[in-house]
């Protein structure tokens, strides 16, 4: 082989890419060609030239003509090897194009994956070309494997086979539209078998190829379901706010005759306890108990005829609208109204209307009503003695058939005029039944609603044919007169019926404005009792836990939570108690008692606190007697004693009382931050307190002790963290102080300290007069005083029952809990016990001072009885005392109730009873 076959071999051998080496092989192989050819003319000259006539001439000319040959064998061979030479050149820009086409490819393969997405590219074909690690991952777990070269519709068929895609999701028109193992279109949704969601999106290349994409849209699928669901709870709480804020009685019964909800005012109106509605309950049953009719969508008259409307008049005098709405799946809707007012209104419209008829009837002026139908719906006596119609046949009667075509179109044009809202006043000739032509006034006066549509209008004749006669002859000097009389007239009508209008507004917004405030208040009063039931057990619970001995960072968690429950005690109490003060649902029980048994349980209460905040607590007891609420009045001073230890950070707070004429001052005094004297109007307001950087400015500074315990071996309490208070405390005050009709006084000097106090007029009182309600001058008891004392437990709550056990039996006591009567009596549990304390309110209509006289009657017990509720009217307090029990309301604070079992089972109390 020569030097430049092997170029050409060389050429052959380093070409890489197909396209290049078909490009070299065609170029040898013309080449290869050329110099074959070259070859057989060479050859065939040196031939001729060796075989041809020795004569000198004809060699000459051969060999002439072979170097002319050789010239050009040489400029081909030339050629050849600038041929060779672009063809290595060419090589070598193909290698490097060669060597970025494959840096570039690079590139792409490391850009797609790198891609967020599971990535796919096809051809025109739609032959798999590339792919990334994301859609490979797709295929995990299964016998399929993916690989370039392969159709699309071979993966989408496995798909299919599979059931990798589960199904697809989109909207179609609004509407959602599900097709199983479908995977055509663009920017679809699929739900793939390991439960997770993916977005395809399509798109295609300038060549015909064909780009995919797929998106994982697991998170934003189930973030927007929780979205809808929280929208779903959300609409459902409102709408079930709605109903119980309703002034309606609402009730919906399923298809099987069964309650299913229910608002608040239905168990009102059918006057059934709520207690006894539920779920299920079958609603023919239920109204059977009621005095109210049992009306559904199958309900007939006494004609037979479908009746869906009844109005009821109650026994007590009260009138119900019950209304029923069937529903298209069986269910159906009833509602039930209180339409006593508005009864007892058409009652008394009724009898208004017969006066309005006996009065009409004596005046002399022609009276009618038309509609806005042209309908006469009254007429006085005058009227129809003038046209000489009949009362009953003229009432109900259109203007067409009671006016004559002349006279229909004479007044046509008032009467529109009238229809349009205009008061229309004119002069007519008029003849009266026996023929007689007489000249009358005519007045149209339009009729409005309250939205200020015309109704109707009113007829006014007045006879004025003498008045005619004689004043014809002025009527000229008081035309202007009388035009200026009827602008004005018309403007003072206007006038009026803008400020009528003004006063129903007025009307309608305050009645609005109470009807809100009283739904407020009324819902705040009627929750106290189930927002305090868990809240009283999470107190017991956490006293039970601060009985035990914990190491120091438990009992600091403990202590933590005690005044978190302390604090939403405090505020739920505060704002329950002044719902119920402004509802005007708070009656004073005033008794009088010493001022001295109400002032000693306070002192002790507080002493112990005084103790862990560190604080001087001093007492000063007073002999007096007063009248006045117990309880009120120690809500009073309890909420001055909190705020003198809440910002006294160091020094002494004081309870006393100074005897002043016709009224007793118990005062609290304390040597904390101050009130600025601008600010004592305020501190009354509700959710109003002085702002945390005021406090801290005006506190000294307090050095803690080292070890976090207070001289009373409790953990040290952190008042930076219990400064802050509610703002409600001394709102709760005024209001009760309004009830009461105390005076509240307040002094105060910013630095030095403030003085509050309650004026209480003085009260005589027997000497054999019982306490208001609390054990006079009670002492916190230790655990072995109530050692082995045995108590019943009587609570419908297992929480609550579960919690009183729990405290009690770390005071030494044995505790028996029931949830009813029926398990005391079947279980024998009152037989030996020394003490009964009893929820008022129990299941099934049920309340504690029931129950224990049916144990007191039926199993002759004789034990003293610890009422606790949450109801704080003045009837149950006189029924507690009249049998003789105790009485604690809730929230149970654990050391007053120590101190009141210990009190009821102490010899003395004993023999008291």
């Amino acid at each position: 082989m020569n030097e430049a076959e092997f170029a050409k071999e060389q050429i052959f051998l380093n070409a890489d890419t197909d396209v290049g080496r078909e490009q070299l092989i065609a170029q040898l192989v013309s080449l290869r060609e050329e110099n074959r050819r070259l070859k057989s003319i060479n050859k065939a000259l040196v031939e001729r030239v060796e075989s041809g006539p020795s004569n000198h001439i004809g060699a000459y000319d051969s060999f002439e003509y072979s170097v002319s040959l050789a010239e050009q064998v040489r400029e081909r061979t030339e050629a050849l090897n600038a041929a060779l030479a672009e063809i290595k050149q060419s090589n070598q820009a193909l290698k490097r194009a060669t060597n970025e086409a494959e840096t570039a490819h690079q590139y792409l393969m490391d850009a797609i994956e790198s891609v967020s997405d599971a990535f796919v590219l096809y051809d025109r074909d739609r032959r798999l070309l590339i792919y990334n690690s994301k859609f490979e991952n797709f295929w995990k777990g299964s016998d399929f494997t993916i690989r370039p070269g392969m159709h699309q519709q071979q993966i989408l068929d496995y798909s299919r086979e599979s059931g990798l895609i589960e199904g697809y999701y989109e909207c179609l028109n609004g509407t959602e539209s599900w097709e199983k193992y479908s995977l055509l279109g663009d920017g679809r949704v699929f739900r793939l078998r390991s439960a997770g969601w993916v977005q395809m999106s399509e798109h295609q290349t300038n060549d015909g190829g064909l780009v995919v994409l797929y998106k994982d849209i697991t998170a934003l699928i189930e973030n927007e379901r929780a979205l809808r669901e929280e929208a779903l709870a959300k609409k459902s709480r409102v709408l079930l706010s709605t109903l119980d804020n309703l002034s309606q009685g609402v009730v919906l019964v399923n298809q099987n005759n069964q309650l299913q909800i229910w608002n608040q005012r239905f168990a009102e109106l059918i006057n059934i306890d709520t207690g006894a509605l539920r779920i299920g309950l079958d609603y023919t049953e239920l109204m059977a108990q009621s005095e109210v009719v049992d009306l559904n969508p199958g309900s007939r008259d006494p004609l037979g005829l479908p009746c869906h409307d009844q109005e009821q008049q109650l026994s007590s005098g009260q009138v119900i609208e019950v209304k029923t709405h069937s529903i298209a799946t069986g269910e159906f809707v009833n509602t039930y109204t209180d339409i006593t007012e508005r009864s007892l209104s058409a009652q008394a419209l009724a009898a208004s209307e017969h006066r309005i008829r006996l009065i009409t009837d004596a005046v002399p002026a022609l009276i009618a009503y038309v509609n806005k139908s042209r309908v006469y719906e009254f007429t006085n006596r005058a009227y129809e003695s003038w046209y000489g119609w009949d009362r009953h046949a003229i009432v109900g009667s259109h203007l067409e058939e009671v006016l004559s075509t002349e006279q229909l179109a004479v007044l046509a044009p008032y009467i529109n005029r009238a229809l349009k809202g205009e008061a229309v006043k004119f002069e007519i000739a008029d003849p009266t039944a026996g023929g007689v032509e007489r000249f009358v006034v005519k007045s149209y006066v339009p009729h409005f609603d309250a939205g200020g549509e015309v109704q109707g209008f009113y007829v006014l004749v007045q006879d004025i044919t003498e008045q005619r006669l004689i004043s014809e002859e002025l009527k000229s000097a008081y035309q202007h007169l009388e035009l200026r009389v009827e602008e004005r007239t018309a403007e003072l009508q206007a006038v009026n019926k803008q400020l009528k209008a003004l006063n129903r507004q007025l009307l309608q917004a305050k009645k609005e404005a109470e009807q809100a405030n009283y739904s407020k208040t009324k819902f705040l009063a009627a929750a106290s009792h189930d927002l305090l039931q868990p809240m009283n057990a999470a107190r017991l619970f956490s006293a039970s836990l601060l009985e035990q001995p914990l190491k120091d960072k438990p009992r600091k968690l403990v202590d933590a939570l005690s005044f978190s429950l302390e604090d939403m005690e405090s505020l739920l109490v505060s704002l329950v108690d002044i719902s119920k003060l402004d509802a005007g649902v708070v009656k004073p029980d005033l008794l009088a008692f010493q001022a001295q048994d109400l002032l000693s349980n306070l002192a002790n209460e507080y002493a112990t606190l005084a103790n862990d905040y560190d604080i001087e607590f001093d007492f000063v007891p007073s002999s007096a007697v007063i009248h006045t609420d117990s309880q009120l009045l120690a809500r009073i001073l309890r909420n001055f004693l909190s705020n003198a230890f809440r910002y006294t950070s160091q020094g002494k707070v004081l309870l006393g009382c100074r005897r002043r004429q016709g009224f007793l001052s118990i005062q609290v005094w304390d040597t904390g931050i101050g009130i600025d004297q601008s600010k004592l109007g305020a501190i009354f307001e509700e959710f109003n307190r002085l702002p945390q950087d005021e406090i801290q400015k005006l506190k000294p500074n307090r050095v803690k002790q080292s070890n976090g315990y207070s001289p009373s071996g409790r953990p040290q309490i952190d008042k930076s963290q219990r400064d802050k208070g509610l703002g409600l405390g001394l709102a709760i005050v005024d209001k009760m102080a309004g009830v009461l009709k105390h005076q509240i006084m307040v002094r105060s000097e910013p630095g030095k300290g403030s003085c509050f106090s309650v004026e209480v007029p003085y009260g005589r009182v027997s000497p054999i007069a019982s306490s208001p309600g609390n054990p006079p001058g009670t002492v916190q008891p230790g655990a072995e005083e109530l050692y082995g004392c045995r108590v019943l437990v009587l609570d419908n709550d297992p929480s609550i029952c579960e919690a009183m056990a729990t405290l009690m039996a770390g005071w030494g006591c044995q505790v028996t809990t029931a949830l009813n009567v029926d398990e005391i009596v079947c279980g024998n549990l009152a037989a030996t016990a020394d003490l009964i304390i009893a929820d008022y309110h129990l299941d099934n209509g049920q309340n504690g001072i029931d129950a224990v006289a049916y144990l007191e009657r039926e199993l002759l017990l004789s034990v003293p009885v610890l009422m606790i509720t949450a109801n704080y009217s003045n009837e149950l307090k006189q029924q507690v005392r009249a049998r003789g029990y105790r009485l604690l309301n809730k929230p149970v604070r654990p050391a007053k109730l120590k101190a009141v079992v210990h009190h009821l089972l102490s010899p003395k109390s004993s023999a008291d009873r």
